[in-house]
């Protein structure tokens, strides 16, 4: 029998092997999909690496895109209708859905150094939104400023800004600055998300009364996410995955609510805001840091607006329709914040940290 013979004999037995015919299925398969890439000779886009440069890309590129298809195609929802106009419009549910996800990664297994740091942390954002809320809720009430440079500006809006971290960009800052521990105080932090603490804060300020209902329905997803995430840690697993992915879509239909006209009136208004968030925040939130044994630059990575606090604004409106037109506003001037602190806080810990680097927990 010749060489070639045996190779056909040989093969037939490898063949009739069990298994053998998916393998060479699947090998089949392969070899197309890499060869179909090789013909094609092109490289996966990345438009999503190109996003996450810009500081808060995540939330501000979909927001924006999501404002200007509304502005320039106002019919576009209800022309498409369905799936579509959800896009547009569902807000409220993508965000429930979100703080499910968010509250499974809080983990109630924090050490007495992580509750001491991230407890610190967190009371001091809540004080700097009351104190900035009674002073604003005096001048302003519940509406916003109606003419002039300060329009748009309202206690919402300030509040808002200042209750919620930027999760993402402190532990980021502290795993390169800081100690262990600094990064995992946010678990701690992490119960600023959403829209609960910024009604406590507006209600302590005395500028409103939200019934306990509300209360605890702004919360209650988040409570659901917690309890879900240590009772099953595949849960916790499972639902973190998904904040992330959630956040353009939430961004995407907040920014269909937004009006153009209104956002290049509170461009400069809404760099100052940032600007007075880190100021403002970031001194308290410094000396807390120092007062917990730290050397203040946990305090400054903490002064920054997270993503999502831009749609706070809109959960509190529809909580209380008192607020309906400060929220028009507020969700532009929180977003321009989450830009400006997302820039300006990793100068300002990266300057503080190299002349006063953090020592080893040993």
């Amino acid at each position: 029998m010749g060489i070639r013979s045996r190779a056909v004999v040989d093969v037939t037995h490898m063949l009739q092997e069990p298994g053998a015919r998916d393998f060479c299925v699947s090998f089949h398969v392969r070899y197309f999909l890499s060869a179909s890439a090789a013909y094609t000779g092109r490289e996966s886009l990345k438009i999503k690496a190109t996003i996450e440069r810009l500081p808060g890309g995540m939330m501000i590129v979909p927001l924006m895109l999501g404002c200007f298809l509304s502005n320039l195609a106002p019919g576009a929802p209800q022309f498409f209708g369905s799936f579509t106009a959800a896009l547009f419009t569902g807000t409220l549910p993508i965000l429930a859905v979100f703080y499910v996800c968010m509250g499974a990664t809080i983990s109630f297994s924090a050490t007495p150094q992580l509750l001491k740091k991230g407890g610190s942390l967190l009371l001091t954002k809540l004080l700097c939104g009351i104190v900035a809320g009674v002073a604003l809720g005096r001048w302003l009430g519940v509406q916003p400023v109606e003419s002039g440079f300060f329009a748009g500006l309202s206690a919402l809006a300030v509040v808002a800004a200042i209750n919620d971290t930027n999760g993402g960009l402190y532990m980021a800052l502290m795993g390169q600055y800081g100690k262990p521990r600094d990064v995992g105080a946010y678990a701690v932090m992490s119960l600023e998300s959403g829209p609960f603490l910024t009604m406590i804060t507006l209600g302590v300020a005395g500028l409103s009364a939200f019934p306990w209902p509300t209360l605890t329905g702004a919360i209650l997803p988040l409570v659901i996410g917690v309890l879900l995430g240590n009772l099953d840690r595949d849960f916790r697993d499972f639902f973190g995955r998904a904040v992330p992915v959630l956040i353009p879509f939430f961004a995407f239909a907040l920014g269909a609510g937004i009006n153009l006209k209104s956002v290049w009136q509170s461009g400069l208004l809404g760099l100052l805001l940032g600007l007075a968030v880190v100021l403002f925040s970031g001194v308290l939130l410094f000396l807390a840091d120092r007062f917990t044994g730290g050397n203040g630059t946990a305090g400054i990575a903490a002064a920054s607006t997270a993503g999502n606090a831009a749609a706070v604004p809109a959960l509190v409106a529809a909580a209380n329709p008192a607020y309906t037109e400060a929220a028009k506003h507020a969700t532009i001037l929180v977003s321009a914040s989450v830009v400006v602190t997302a820039i300006t806080v990793p100068f300002l810990t990266a300057w503080w940290a190299a002349r006063h680097p953090a020592r080893s927990d040993s």
